[in-house]
């Protein structure tokens, strides 16, 4: 791997990636809306129950070259108190090449906060007791109605449903610490993944997959029902519409969710497309990963950052990680 003076210009691959590793222009602002500008670069981190939280977003090469916002858009926050608290981790990213990309992205992450938050009471209760169908359907509803406030926010705005949107990915941990049940739910492209005895494996099928087992080993709980421990989707097979009523919406990506019990020593990663593609393109990026990761203790929210800034030639846009190492 080559590495170059700085240990966030540490690059994978056969060749460096063609643009600079540190930003080079920032967006244009308007005086009259300051609150609009968005942060190069997040980091967050917290620890709670079994768990260790390192999350980070970061405006990708390209957007860094072209004086374009972040795109990327992450929430991590904590409702309640106590053994009986809940941490949401919230991350979008808004369409590509769209007016307002990254206000779509920031209000995606916003709604489903909302939604979580004034549910945290009853989704905590729900994880505990290993209730998988209630969760998944209780979570798409909130998902539903999260990504319909943005659906309405483009008709206010006279935009194309699919010109103010964004993919939307979460994860719920609870605070518990003799609950080690770890819930990934969202709609839209990006990666979940886990590294447990030094090997990654890829928990995301494509869309449209729906046969086949279970991912191996992922860890689920001993009672299995068809609508709980895997990823479920909607193929979304359009039905003949009707000549009476209202024309139909386009199709809308599929719900994801997947709820499992976690073993000491994981690390379970979910991202948006932005680090997903490389991982799943680039092996070095992942053989990198596995050495930084694989060592106790968790890594501090700096060297988090470097890990996920990783650069691998091809792969310029934003990224925004959230990893959790199970004590």
């Amino acid at each position: 791997m080559p590495l170059l003076p700085d240990e966030h210009t540490v690059y994978v691959g056969s060749r460096p990636p063609t643009y600079d590793a540190e930003p080079t222009a920032l967006p244009a602002a308007d005086p009259d809306a300051l609150d609009d500008l968005v942060a190069d670069t997040v980091l967050e981190g917290a620890f709670y129950g079994s768990c260790a939280l390192r999350a980070a977003s970061v405006r990708g090469d390209s957007a860094r070259y072209r004086g374009e916002p972040r795109r990327d858009a992450l929430l991590v926050a904590r409702f309640g108190t106590g053994e009986h608290a809940l941490v949401l981790v919230a991350m979008a990213t808004g369409a590509r090449a769209a007016p307002g990309a990254h206000r779509a992205a920031a209000e995606a992450c916003r709604w489903i906060g909302r939604a979580v938050g004034r549910s945290h009471v009853r989704l905590a209760q729900d994880m505990r007791a290993a209730r998988r169908g209630d969760l998944k359907s209780g979570l798409h509803r909130l998902t539903d109605r999260s990504l319909g406030r943005l659906r309405a926010g483009a008709a206010e705005q006279g935009l194309e449903p699919e010109a103010y949107t964004a993919t939307l990915r979460c994860l719920l941990l609870p605070a518990d610490p003799e609950c080690r049940t770890r819930v990934f739910f969202g709609v839209g492209d990006g990666g979940l993944f886990r590294l447990r005895g030094g090997e990654w494996q890829d928990l995301e099928p494509g869309v449209g997959e729906v046969a086949g087992e279970p991912v191996v080993g992922f860890g689920a709980l001993p009672a299995e029902t068809p609508e709980g421990d895997r990823l479920t989707m909607d193929l979304g097979i359009p039905t003949p519409p009707s000549p009476y009523g209202p024309p139909p919406e386009p199709p809308r990506d599929p719900f994801r969710f997947r709820a499992s019990v976690a073993r000491p020593g994981d690390t379970l990663l979910m991202c948006t497309s932005g680090l997903a593609d490389p991982l799943r393109g680039e092996p070095e990026l992942l053989a990198h990963l596995t050495e930084r990761w694989s060592q106790q203790p968790p890594p501090g929210l700096a060297q988090f950052l470097a890990d996920t800034q990783v650069r691998v030639k091809g792969y310029a846009d934003d990224r925004t990680a959230a990893a959790v190492w199970e004590a």
